[in-house]
């Protein structure tokens, strides 16, 4: 096989710059489009669908955002053994990718098109059903593109590189979503509010579209990877996954983390401009500065994790956002200037999402090949879709709770009360990971490699 060149990295990389794009557009905007504040009515948001509490505090936003994530889970793990099992000749990965780049991005826009032009129960069943397709197209070209990380990296720290490579793309991504209210407050007056939004959402997914499609055409992958087909059908592969001790230690912390850091990321712009007081156009400079010093902290996370391992510096990181978290609860109450306070929310939470940006990706990818030497079967794919499961499952709770929690009290209790939680859930999340035995993982790839040395 091929070595991996920087530039197969970077191809590879910018795939995710595209899928980030589109998933920040949803995680971000998603709330703050059909369940606006006040403030945002005010500028000439409608609303489209059913406001308030429906039963014991749900919401319909909430709602339908937990059963588009719950349906997520259940088709990963499915894609993830149709991709392992392919027999495509292009591999077994890229041609699900390159099926459903455009039609990931085009199901983006039509998230924010609601059928009627004011509250209607159509508009809550069009959201659904178009959040339900989201995330399937979503899982179709995310599981088999992160299955190829362990493919291209072939030990663990090339997987580090790797994972670096990947997560200054995503935060690319995510930073592009951010720039929606900008992009959209050059068309207001003509388009009006929503169909500003829209417009530009369509821009982002174009771009999207066409940065998911770079490694498809660019990328060879029998060159780089192991394209031979895997015989375990899709949910015995996953009771295989979940077998695996250690990765079941990272899953669990994994959850907590995902429940908090989704509760932070959809509060963020109703943290920015109903708790500090600031516009919703601050948003993509706050999250520009946390993206601007996060990769500052890239090169020392790379090094660091190569010597110290990986298990040390997630754990400290756990424990740093959960600072932030906290810190974020108090927001607008510690006599701060407005942008100061955003400012050092931003850049105190860049030290952790550096961290936790690279390395979780690598340590599943460790555990994946681990697993392949102790099992001599290659499950890449459902060890990604099971994280990916447990990632979705905190999601949707972490949607739930956040848009019931939100409407408590009020002059923004509500949204003090999810940060405090989310810094609560993170800490568990860290002492879990204390159980994970990196160690051992490490100790059976290093003999694994050996041994293919020696032959």
């Amino acid at each position: 096989m091929k070595k991996v060149t920087n530039k197969v990295l970077w191809q590879f990389a910018i795939g995710q710059l595209g899928w980030s794009m589109l998933s920040g557009i949803v995680s971000n905007w998603l709330v703050f489009f059909y369940m606006p504040e006040d403030s945002e009515i005010d500028a000439g948001q409608k609303l489209f669908i059913t406001q308030g509490s429906i039963f014991l505090g749900l919401t319909v936003i909430g709602v339908i955002t937990a059963i588009g994530r719950l349906f997520d889970a259940v088709t990963d793990p499915y894609i993830a053994s149709k991709s392992d099992r392919c027999k495509h000749k292009d591999g077994r990965r890229i041609p699900f990718m390159r099926a459903i780049a455009v039609p990931f991005a085009a199901v983006t826009v039509l998230i924010f098109i609601s059928p009627v032009g004011s509250i209607s129960w159509i508009n809550n069943g069009f959201l659904l059903v178009t959040l339900l397709l989201f995330y399937l197209f979503m899982t179709i070209y995310c599981t088999p593109y992160n299955a190829l990380l362990p493919e291209l990296g072939k030990d663990p720290k090339d997987r580090i590189n790797v994972s670096t490579y990947i997560s200054v793309t995503f935060f690319m991504g995510t930073a592009f979503s951010y720039l929606v209210p900008n992009i959209a407050g050059f068309f207001k007056d003509s388009l009006g509010y929503a169909n500003s939004f829209r417009l530009t959402i369509g821009i982002l997914a174009a771009v999207a579209a066409v940065c998911m499609l770079v490694p498809v055409l660019t990328i060879k992958e029998s060159d780089y990877a192991d394209t031979t087909p895997s015989e375990t059908p899709a949910f015995a592969s996953l009771a295989k996954t979940f077998s695996n001790k250690e990765f079941r230690k990272f899953v669990y912390s994994d959850i907590f983390y995902w429940v908090a850091l989704t509760m932070f990321q959809t509060g963020l712009s109703f943290y920015i401009t109903t708790l500090i007081g600031l516009g919703a156009d601050k948003t993509f400079i706050l999250f520009a500065t946390m993206t601007a010093m996060s990769l500052v902290f890239y090169a020392p996370v790379n090094f660091l994790a190569k010597r110290l391992g990986k298990k040390k510096l997630v754990m400290s990181a756990f424990i740093f956002f959960s600072l932030v978290f906290l810190f974020t609860a108090f927001a607008g109450k510690l006599g701060l200037p407005k942008m100061v306070n955003g400012i050092m929310i931003a850049v105190f939470a860049s030290i952790p999402m550096a961290v936790l940006g690279i390395l979780p990706q690598a340590i599943v990818a460790d555990v994946a090949q681990a697993d392949g030497i102790k099992t001599g079967e290659s499950r890449e794919g459902m060890f990604f879709a099971a994280r990916t499961f447990a990632m979705k499952m905190g999601q949707a709770l972490a949607m739930v709770l956040f848009t019931s929690i939100k409407g408590i009290g009020e002059n923004g209790l509500g949204l003090r009360i999810t940060a405090a939680a989310a810094a609560v859930l993170c800490l568990i999340g860290g002492l879990i990971l204390g159980a994970y035995n990196e160690t051992q993982v490490t100790s059976v790839i290093a003999e694994g490699t050996a041994d293919k040395t020696e032959e």
